[in-house]
């Protein structure tokens, strides 16, 4: 019941909204300037302008500051991009990994579950415990290297 007077509530709403919205386009239409004369309406050429391109430079395109592997697995969890990652921004990126810490083996993972998890990972790389992290101590963090294997079996 709550649901459908709220439904009605909103229907009206919006109907009236729309209402305003429709008499202030009307409002702008009508004092529009008028259309030009026929007399003032200029013909368009039929030749395009024609420019000697060898005397035109362009802007130089920006370029691309190359980030090590290290720099980039940061930013990922520096939302904010002022090189510290507080202990929120590390919690808020770890939602692709909150299926894999169940730590009762019950396949559901309550909140508290991830957060203890995510919590002494962030203590553990924090080492002068300031509840920040800087680039030094997160690269603590870093998954180990795979070796790489050959692209074939030549």
């Amino acid at each position: 019941m709550r649901q459908a007077v709220l439904g009605v509530f909103v229907g009206i709403l919006l109907t009236g909204v729309g209402i305003f919205w429709w008499q202030g386009r009307a409002q702008v239409e009508s004092n529009a300037p008028p259309p030009p004369e026929p007399e003032e309406i200029v013909e368009a050429p039929d030749e395009l302008p024609e420019a000697d391109p060898a005397d035109m430079v362009g802007p130089a395109p920006p370029e691309a500051s190359e980030l090590t592997r290290e720099e980039r697995r940061f930013f990922r969890y520096d939302r904010n991009r002022d090189r510290i990652i507080t202990r929120n921004e590390m919690l808020s990126t770890r939602a692709d990994a909150f299926r894999k810490l169940d730590t009762d083996g019950n396949n559901l993972l309550t909140f508290e579950e991830w957060a203890i998890t995510t919590s002494e990972r962030f203590a553990e790389m924090d080492e002068d415990e300031d509840a920040e992290l800087t680039p030094a101590e997160f690269a603590t963090s870093a998954p180990a290297r795979r070796p790489s294997r050959p692209a074939c079996r030549c």
